[in-house]
């Protein structure tokens, strides 16, 4: 299927206004007025300039699902049925660690549960890429292979092309059909998609030639601590990184309590700061900066493929671009790897 870009933005427009098909809300991907190199997410009003396609949002589409703060007692896991528009594949990766953490068996996040079923994703193609961007290293494309329900690619200046993923993207679809005009994709189009995304695989290949490295990321492990120390030199421990990862989901609960009410507040937490899983006593498990530093890297590419066979990286480099230190994370994970490769020759 094929939509115009002019009609899709006023389809999106009337879901806000109109609430079509129970929709209450719209979210996109806007330029900020500040810096036009800018994207990130907020209701659909006002001025500013709105991207669908271009490269990923500042923001991850994590803070939409699981809030930098919200309280959970009292609880009100009832949210409103709502469009995200825009969404990158890094990001959908990312929802796919964050489903099996807050939804399984186990334990269920209601308040992160409850916005899952009401949010329908619209996943765009990136035409772009940041400088930071490296989702080809961790086994990503630059486009959505699943976890969406409507993906939309860029075919010229007039026209998206438009898959489907999902019950509810067939749905949001046949409600897109009752509203505007949508056509049968042909052939022409289909090899149009097609010769993008190699476009695109092929740019960001050639962006990060620099830092190709091994798969067994098991050699992060048996790196010399040395080697570590090294690396977390800059590092001065804000937890800009965690914030602004798709898959950090550690929180710190916050009790609110009054005379009247029973309250519990949480905010995210993050594993780079000292107080992180410090106990009554006051002990911590990682007193030293190194020491949380090497953990992040070893969570991501170890401890969460081993809980939900899923990296916990998923190649967006909001970290490399948040951080204090200036810090190059797919630096250092090459860095860490090569050494570990030199010590275990030296040891043959």
């Amino acid at each position: 299927m094929i939509v115009e870009k002019t009609s899709l933005m006023e389809f999106l427009r009337r879901c806000q206004e109109e609430n079509l098909g129970g929709i209450r809300k719209v979210i996109v991907p806007r330029r900020s007025m500040r810096d036009d190199k800018v994207l990130f997410f907020t209701p659909m009003a006002g001025p500013a300039e709105i991207v669908l396609d271009d490269y990923r949002t500042v923001d991850p589409v994590r803070v939409l699902f699981y809030f930098p703060r919200e309280r959970v007692l009292p609880g009100n896991p009832v949210a409103e049925k709502r469009l995200i528009v825009g969404v990158k594949a890094c990001d959908l990766k990312a929802l796919q660690v964050l489903d099996r953490a807050l939804i399984n068996q186990d334990f269920v996040d209601p308040l992160y549960e409850s916005r899952r079923k009401l949010t329908t994703l619209i996943s765009v193609d990136c035409s772009e890429i940041m400088s930071t961007c490296h989702c080809n290293l961790v086994g990503g494309k630059p486009y959505a292979e699943e976890g969406f329900d409507l993906n939309l690619t860029t075919l010229d200046a007039q026209y998206f092309h438009i898959s489907v993923g999902s019950g509810k993207g067939q749905e949001l679809l046949d409600l897109m059909k009752q509203t505007i005009k949508i056509n049968h994709a042909g052939e022409e189009d289909k090899n149009t998609v097609r010769e993008r995304r190699r476009s695109m695989e092929k740019k960001l290949s050639l962006a990060n030639t620099e830092y190709r490295r091994p798969d067994d990321y098991r050699l992060l492990k048996k790196t010399d601590i040395i080697k570590w120390v090294q690396e977390a030199s800059a590092c001065v421990g804000c937890g800009g990184c965690t914030n602004v990862c798709p898959t950090c989901y550690c929180i710190m609960l916050n009790d609110e309590t009054t005379a009247a009410t029973f309250i519990k507040d949480r905010s995210y937490d993050t594993c780079q700061v000292q107080g992180y899983a410090r106990v009554a006593g006051g002990g911590t498990p990682r007193p030293k900066m190194f020491e949380r530093f090497r953990n992040r890297y070893l969570c991501k590419f170890l401890n969460l493929p081993a809980n939900f066979n899923l990296l916990g990286c998923t190649g967006c480099g909001r970290c490399s671009e948040v951080c204090a230190g200036k810090i190059e994370f797919r630096e250092v994970v090459k860095k860490i790897m090569e050494a570990s490769q030199v010590q275990e020759t030296a040891h043959v």
